[in-house]
């Protein structure tokens, strides 16, 4: 019987070994183009002051991209991202250690790779969420986090942070 339930569940997942490719997410162009963010960090806001650090690494048979931030304040999170191929875009799914969830869709235009998403105020009412990643150089990443409260008509920057990779 375990070896029947190992053989429907491998069937029923698509796992069969003639019908996945060993590695697509190395061979996908798709799938590398967050790479640039893979490294490890030392995080500054927009007066060059040390706010944390952050840790970005391959999982999953480089499938995925897993944050791990860690700021000076004591705050923390974690993203998930992923090119997900039905849909043809980007996902990033972040929680903290204040309970806080977001998440997001984008797609690559140019350097920049451009998330957005919606989420509640404690009031119910409806915030969207914009996160871009810039692509400067080998050695530096933007992120700008925005929020608009106004359905898109007024921006607020909620983190414009600097990242520069450790030596």
């Amino acid at each position: 019987i375990a070896c029947l339930s190992i053989a429907i569940l491998t069937h029923a997942s698509g796992d069969s070994a003639a019908s996945q490719p060993q590695s697509p997410c190395k061979t996908l162009l798709e799938f590398r183009q967050l790479d640039f963010w893979i490294g490890e960090w030392n995080v500054q806001d927009t007066n060059g002051v040390l706010v944390g650090t952050s840790k970005i690494q391959l999982i999953e048979d480089d499938c995925a991209i897993l944050e791990n931030y860690k700021g000076k304040s004591g705050y923390s999170g974690k993203s998930l991202n992923i090119y997900n191929t039905a849909s043809g875009k980007w996902q990033q799914f972040w929680v903290d250690n204040r309970g806080g969830v977001l998440e997001f869709q984008g797609e690559k235009v140019g350097r920049e790779l451009r998330f957005q998403g919606e989420s509640k105020n404690g009031d119910s009412s409806l915030v969207i969420e914009k996160l871009t990643f810039y692509d400067l150089d080998d050695e530096e990443v933007r992120q700008l986090w925005e929020q608009s409260r106004d359905a898109g008509k007024s921006w607020v920057v909620v983190f414009d942070g600097l990242y520069i990779r450790k030596k």
